[in-house]
């Protein structure tokens, strides 16, 4: 695969982006009251209005502006079957790329004009069921903002080519590029931090997890305390953000490890791989992402499969937590 298909293809997810940003804007501009309304209820998540809205947009892109020479399969949530093929019709077996996307990731934050959710997606050479996260060659993440918002950030990535973001104007679509600034801190002290823990569900283990982090780190009740800032971004895609801008030093999802210790279905709503379908994009900004016990995510691309990652500002704060997080995790789950 050469550089200049790589580099069209980083192209392409980003216009791809671009065009459910503009239908999700023109959405809200006609009345966007009834985001929160619930459409269905799949074995990954909850779907809303504003689902399908991004679901439909996706699709009538691929239909008409994706490369026919290309042929590609899509792995998306709401699918039948969870994935489908452009040009239509053609075999999975036949095509030359696997898209996994999240149309919209954090939906509850964008339905209730709350907080700014990501568009995600991310494209790897089909090896069928063998292909996985770390697979990924070329990715593409844009923030969906909300109404009050006048600028939006979009960054995309090919492997072992750096990042491109860009800083996009709502009012006049003028871009200007940025440079992702990761923190460098080699400490935890006076900055934002924390574990997953967005639901009833598991809370308690979870919090107990990462207060005893924490502490076996040294910053629990260390000069009275408060020394770690929490910061709850219900949108895995915006986690990421968080970490490659440089906001957060460290930002996990054991939620899955959580879920199996209290007994709770596999169903329960975990991070899955088209949320997390991005991290290329903060590695190649020199950020860690991988598994919790340390090394590459290999999930396959799929719809359902149950998520557990950690991800570090800088590979100083990870070789840090790492030992104590193994600990843990014995001790935990």
């Amino acid at each position: 695969m050469t550089a200049a298909t790589l580099e069209s293809c980083r192209r392409l997810l980003c216009a791809l982006q671009d065009h459910l940003l503009a239908a999700l804007v023109a959405a809200r501009s006609r009345g966007g009251r009834d985001f929160a309304r619930v459409a269905g209820v799949t074995a990954a998540d909850t779907i809303y209005r504003v689902d399908r809205i991004g679901e439909a947009a996706i699709l009538d892109w691929f239909a008409r502006h994706w490369p026919r020479a290309w042929p590609v399969e899509i792995v998306m949530e709401g699918l039948a079957e969870g994935a489908t093929t452009f040009p239509a019709g053609t075999p999975a077996r036949r095509t030359l790329f696997r898209c996994i996307l999240d149309p919209i990731d954090g939906t509850r934050c964008l339905m209730y004009d709350k907080r700014p959710a990501w568009s995600l997606a991310a494209l790897a050479p089909q090896r069928g069921v063998r292909t996985h996260l770390g697979d990924i060659v070329v990715a593409a993440m844009t923030e969906l903002p909300t109404s009050k918002q006048a600028q939006l950030d979009q960054l995309s990535a090919v492997a072992g080519r750096g990042v491109r973001a860009e800083r996009i104007g709502l009012a006049d679509g003028s871009r200007r590029r940025w440079r992702p600034r990761p923190s460098r801190a080699r400490d935890f002290a006076h900055g934002f931090a924390a574990l997953v823990r967005f639901f009833p569900e598991g809370k308690g283990l979870l919090a107990a997890f990462e207060e005893d982090l924490w502490r076996e780190l040294g910053l629990h009740g260390r000069d009275g305390g408060q020394l770690v800032f929490d910061d709850q971004y219900l949108s895995t895609g915006g986690q990421l953000y968080e970490l490659l801008a440089g906001h957060d030093r460290m930002l996990g999802d054991l939620r899955p490890l959580a879920y199996a210790r209290c007994g709770l279905p596999e169903t329960s709503l975990a991070c899955h791989p088209y949320d997390i379908c991005t991290a290329l994009i903060v590695r190649e900004a020199g950020c860690i992402v991988e598994a919790p016990e340390g090394g590459p995510l290999r999930c396959p691309l799929d719809t359902t499969f149950p998520v557990a990652w950690m991800g570090y500002a800088n590979p100083f704060l990870a070789r840090r937590v790492r030992p104590v997080l193994r600990r843990l995790l014995r001790r935990h789950f």
